[in-house]
């Protein structure tokens, strides 16, 4: 790729994933760093004021438990580790809700764990948590719910959380803010011939080769983990950047198309991964069938669907499944995310947005396919 066209990549880029790590949350685990997470809050304030939205990953929670409970090393039981992070996560939700509102801006604590995300409906309700939250222009600050999680449901490392969040929200960009400068050919701390890396292809299987093992005692994550995170990210196609987080102005000058860390360019644009994502399922548990009126503004006008168009519902499927939309002939016209179940869709067929609550006692989204959620099969 050349630099015009990587210097484009970030320019475009309108909704950003920053994670950022313990080490630099910390400052090495003496505390919170306090000037730090105030210069990422000044960074992220003048991206917003330029249209972007930001959703920040942070590290931190049991690095900084572990100083307020006076720890040395980082425990190895799973309980103690819970505890740190109940601990820790006060002072890190405090410190980001203090030094985001000094700039005007709202912040959100958001917790997650694996199965919030492995499962079909958590998942499309965490989604619609964290794009509800930046349209209102608040700034979720995510981290996982380290206090709840065991071994075998945690995410492993925040960059890879980070990656998960970039897919969840479709997010153009993961910057992921480090203790190093980027990626190298091979670790310059053993090797002085090791040259760096300005960008490549994420998910090239010579970058995990590249890569060392974990870089800090205080984090679990090294160089490894964030090129998979980058490989991940790029399967919604959002590229990723690996910059170190003490760079003056790193987020701004990165957005303004500047060359700084390692770029990792995914391969497939944002919507059509997504979109192909779904194409591609072989097997749908139901399908909504809808009025002709309904099938032109999808086909013609790119249209949500609205469940006033539809005219039936078949087969038994959950929210945050993948359905068919047919038309009155029966042909698949297109398929996409249900934001209701089969069992509430047959109450709303025909029915305006104004009168869900009255039959759901609630309301989850005034469509039942959002266009974002939904692609065309011919």
């Amino acid at each position: 790729m050349n630099q015009k066209s990587a210097t484009a990549v970030m320019r475009a880029a309108r909704r950003i994933v920053v994670k950022v790590g313990s080490s630099l949350v910390t400052n090495e685990g003496r505390g919170l760093d306090e000037a730090a997470i105030e210069e990422w809050s000044r960074q992220i304030s003048v991206l917003i004021r330029e249209g972007r939205e930001v959703i920040m990953v942070s590290s931190g929670a049991i690095a900084e438990g572990m100083k307020r409970l006076g720890w040395t090393s980082r425990p190895k039981e799973i309980h103690e580790l819970q505890a740190a992070a109940a601990v820790g996560q006060m002072g890190l939700a405090q410190m980001y809700e203090t030094r985001l509102r000094a700039h005007g801006l709202g912040s959100a604590q958001v917790l997650l764990t694996h199965a919030d995300l492995a499962d079909r409906e958590r998942y499309l309700n965490a989604r619609s948590t964290l794009l509800t939250l930046i349209q209102l222009g608040v700034v979720p600050v995510i981290n996982e719910n380290d206090t709840v999680v065991t071994d075998e449901i945690k995410f492993g490392d925040n960059d890879t959380l980070g990656a998960l969040v970039a897919n969840l929200v479709e997010a153009d960009a993961l910057i992921i803010l480090t203790d190093q400068k980027g990626l190298y050919t091979a670790d310059p701390r053993k090797d002085p011939a090791a040259k760096f890396v300005h960008e490549a292809n994420a998910g090239d299987p010579a970058l995990e080769a590249m890569a060392g093992g974990a870089g800090s005692s205080l984090g679990k994550g090294g160089m490894i983990t964030k090129i998979l995170a980058a490989k991940r990210a790029a399967g919604s196609g959002a590229s990723t950047v690996i910059a170190w987080g003490r760079e003056p102005d790193a987020l701004v000058r990165l957005v303004q198309g500047e060359s700084i860390g390692t770029l990792l360019v995914a391969q497939t644009a944002k919507t059509q991964a997504r979109k192909q994502w779904m194409a591609d399922h072989l097997q749908l548990r139901g399908a909504v069938v809808v009025d002709a009126g309904a099938a032109r503004k999808l086909v013609e006008e790119g249209k949500s669907l609205l469940p006033i168009g539809m005219t039936a519902v078949e087969g038994e499927f959950s929210r945050g499944e993948v359905i068919a939309v047919r038309d009155e002939q029966g042909a698949e016209i297109a398929r996409g995310l249900a934001n209701y179940a089969s069992s509430e869709a047959r109450l709303l067929c025909r029915k305006p947005s104004g009168e869900f609550e009255k039959l759901l006692g609630y309301i989850a989204e005034p469509e039942m396919v959002h266009r974002d959620n939904l692609v065309l099969m011919r």
